[in-house]
């Protein structure tokens, strides 16, 4: 018995640590925001240089790059747009209370009221939630990495099927970023429409990639050798979304912390 005792207690333990390492991480973005926008600005920025010194099609005056520059900027301030638009809306997430009616219709639950569900220890982005939290921005990042990694920079001397896929596949990443940094704002300030908002996003991403898809197919003189790796990268935006659905979807359904947090009920 006291090999298995002193197992139990070393996993009781190492869950404790992990819990407490949860609690500091809504506390980071709750404090550092500023120092993590910065950051993206200037990663974001400098691959965006990158590209830009490099581009798919030649550059002789500084209006061949306007395309170029407008798209760069709108993916870099897509994210921080979300945020800042997020925060302004729910920026008294205290105030905000349950909905009557909810999606969520496993397990049996008891509504508490907002207060008592805020005194509740368990209340908050805490535990497994918190890296959903952290796979929300790392999904922004990711996104966006690919897209200056798999799309090249169209400047105005491009073909029409070089800008339609560059300026497409940029609105995907724009959009996307904006909706996924609004559902993370709600899930951080524990706004109760968080779980619908995160499954509308991900029923837009994927509509995006099947918009995108058709979009693409219909212009012409699109070469097979880049109509193939574009397919392949919406297909895998597509897997992506459909693998977060269902590592998620049970997770943000029947656990007790999401249900206190966002839905104002406990276990009956």
């Amino acid at each position: 018995m006291f090999v298995p005792t002193q197992a139990m207690k070393a996993f009781d333990s190492y869950r404790a640590s992990l819990y407490s390492r949860s609690l500091m991480v809504p506390e980071f973005f709750r404090r550092r925001m500023f120092f993590v926008a910065a950051a993206w600005i200037a990663l974001a920025s400098t691959a965006a240089l990158l590209r830009l010194a490099f581009p798919a099609t030649p550059i002789h005056k500084l209006a061949d790059a306007v395309p170029i520059l407008l798209i760069y900027s709108a993916v870099i301030a897509a994210p921080i747009a979300g945020y800042l638009v997020a925060r302004a809306a729910f920026g008294n997430g205290e105030r905000r209370q349950p909905l009557d009616f909810h999606l969520s219709f496993v397990g049996k639950w008891r509504r508490v009221e907002r207060r008592e569900a805020r005194r509740n220890p368990m209340f908050g982005p805490a535990g497994f939630l918190a890296s959903l939290l952290i796979g929300l921005i790392l999904n922004v990042v990711i996104r966006t990495a690919e897209f200056f990694v798999s799309i090249p920079a169209m400047s105005a001397h491009a073909p029409e099927w070089g800008m339609a896929m560059f300026s497409v596949m940029a609105a995907d990443v724009v959009i996307m970023s904006f909706f996924y940094m609004v559902a993370f704002v709600m899930a951080l300030r524990s706004i109760p429409l968080f779980p619908r908002m995160l499954l509308f996003v991900w029923l837009v991403d994927i509509m995006m990639q099947l918009v995108i898809a058709h979009q693409v197919s219909q212009v012409a003189g699109l070469p097979g050798e880049v109509a193939a790796p574009l397919v392949a990268l919406l297909q895998g935006n597509v897997t992506k979304v459909l693998i977060s659905i269902v590592v998620w979807m049970p997770y943000l359904i029947v656990s007790k912390r999401v249900n206190l947090t966002y839905r104002s009920r406990v276990r009956a």
